[in-house]
């Protein structure tokens, strides 16, 4: 069992808080469960600070000012003491084996850098669950949500965690753009064998968008798409050029072979 941390990031969540993290102390790899609130207004420290009363592994962090959520789940990495990082939405929960499939995978394959889990869309309306392509986008939007990801603490690093610019902020898309640079870079297997993740409807959750645009129903804003496309590049190129700069540097740093003895055997 490889020990996995956490991360929460939280912004006036209290209603839903407690449904993800009942779901994250019931796995046996969570070594480490940071909550980070970002600014909340309403009782989710409170909340956090009751569970970390009855479980350890619990902790709470709290942003100075509300900051978004990429800015949140990177802040929450550095504080993270475990090798893998897993990402969990307040409003989401991990189904029971969770995160040992996703422990077991990353053992039993120690050359992926980070594994997918397959997330079960709860509530969502029927004209979007009842079309003939939801299976398929419910596949894409299952390899870009923060929630069904677990990676090595290492390459989120490299890779510069999410995105913090503004323009995600108003338009969204940061966790597509981290998913983007990861596959492109790295690869990204997700674990289709099972509903591991849980993302629970409500009015004016961003897959609800998402789907709607995927399925023809909603015409996104050309503008925000644009930017969207732009900065997600722009990511994705400065994330590349890093991880290239380390693995030059890893094959520099690596010793010389000796020279072949000029005596004969």
């Amino acid at each position: 069992m490889t020990p996995i941390s956490i991360i929460i990031p939280c912004y006036n969540g209290a209603a839903t808080l407690a449904r993800a993290l009942q779901s994250c102390v019931i796995q046996p790899e969570a070594a480490q469960i940071i909550v980070v609130d970002d600014g909340s207004t309403d009782a989710s420290t409170d909340l956090v600070a009751h569970y970390g009363h009855l479980d350890p592994r619990v902790g709470l962090l709290q942003m100075p000012y509300n900051g978004g959520p990429a800015r949140a789940r990177n802040w929450g990495a550095m504080h993270a003491a475990h090798g893998l990082l897993a990402f969990l939405d307040a409003d989401d929960e991990y189904l029971l084996g969770a995160l040992a499939a996703a422990s077991a995978f990353l053992t039993q394959n120690p050359k992926e850098v980070s594994v997918r889990l397959d997330v079960e869309y709860a509530d969502f309306p029927t004209e979007l669950t009842g079309h003939g392509d939801f299976a398929q986008h419910a596949a894409t939007l299952s390899n870009t949500v923060p929630s069904s990801l677990i990676i090595r603490r290492a390459v989120y690093a490299a890779l510069g965690g999410f995105p913090m610019d503004d323009a995600f902020r108003r338009i969204g898309g940061e966790d597509g753009a981290f998913s983007w640079a990861l596959r492109e870079i790295f690869g990204n297997r997700r674990l289709a064998d099972a509903k591991r993740v849980r993302m629970h409807y409500h009015a004016g959750i961003h897959a609800e968008r998402y789907f709607r645009i995927a399925l023809g129903m909603q015409t996104p804003d050309p503008t925000d798409t644009a930017d969207a496309f732009r900065f997600s590049r722009q990511f994705l190129e400065t994330a590349r050029a890093g991880i290239e700069q380390l693995r030059t540097a890893n094959v520099a740093a690596e010793p010389a072979a000796s020279p072949p003895s000029n005596h004969a055997a």
